[in-house]
Formats: C-alpha cells, sequence, structure tokens
C-alpha cells in the first residue's frame, strides 16, 4: 500500500472510528489534519500519525500504528468509508471542533485532566490544549 496523505488519515479513521456515524469518522480526522496545521506536531498527515509519544518504544499517539498488526484493512466497505471521509478532511470539510487530542469514552488516559474537553461526537471525546 503506498502511503500517501490521503492513505494515512484513511487508514486513521478506519482504525480508530470504523463503525462509527461519518461525523464521528470525520471528527477524528479532523484531529490529525488540526495537527499537522500545530507546530507542535510533525507538519504532515503520515508523520503525524506515525509520530510516537517518545516514552516508551511503540508508544504512538495513534495506537493503531503500534499495535503489531500490519495495516490491512479487511472490511471493503468500512475501508471505502474512511477513504471517502479522508478525501473530506484533506479538501477541508471538518465539522469545526478545533480538537488536537481524543479518546473514546470507554477510557481515561493520563493526559485528560491536562487539556479542555470540547465535545464528544460518537464514542470520542475531544480535546483542546488550552486548559
Amino acid at each position: 500500500m503506498i502511503l500517501t496523505a490521503a492513505t494515512c488519515l484513511a487508514l486513521t479513521v478506519y482504525y480508530e472510528a470504523r463503525g462509527e456515524h461519518p461525523d464521528a469518522q470525520l471528527a477524528v480526522a479532523e484531529v490529525v489534519m488540526n495537527r499537522v496545521a500545530d507546530p507542535r506536531f510533525a507538519g504532515d498527515v503520515c508523520s503525524v500519525v506515525a509520530e510516537d509519544w517518545g516514552a516508551e518504544p511503540h508508544d504512538c499517539q495513534f495506537s493503531f500504528m503500534c499495535d503489531g498488526k500490519p495495516e490491512e484493512p479487511k472490511d471493503f466497505i468500512a475501508w471505502a468509508v474512511a477513504q471517502d471521509i479522508a478525501r473530506k478532511a484533506l479538501a477541508g470539510d471538518v465539522l469545526g471542533h478545533g480538537a488536537t487530542h481524543y479518546h473514546a469514552d470507554y477510557v481515561s488516559p493520563w493526559w485528560a485532566d491536562t487539556l479542555t474537553p470540547v465535545g464528544k461526537v460518537g464514542s470520542h471525546i475531544f480535546y483542546v490544549w488550552e486548559k
């Protein structure tokens, strides 16, 4: 698989929000796009998706990148939806939440208390840096 910005973003949508409502998938894609625009993160989609925390080996910011499994979508319908969502996000069609972080509502990451929540879309809670 050739890793273009569209492919990296679609993989993120697929592995992080597959099965969610399209708005929830778009909200996840928007986080990647917001990180690309933020100088605290890498400056392109694939680098943002692959970036790790640096604290431990395989401590990626997007967990699917470090789970040891190949990034090979098996659900072709969900993959097609993820690719469409990625195209929309890359074209600037986003929700406008401004978030640079998110997590599923069933986990409590250590960093959540250090950021400001801006809302919930689907099963993900979204945050901005400013506290």
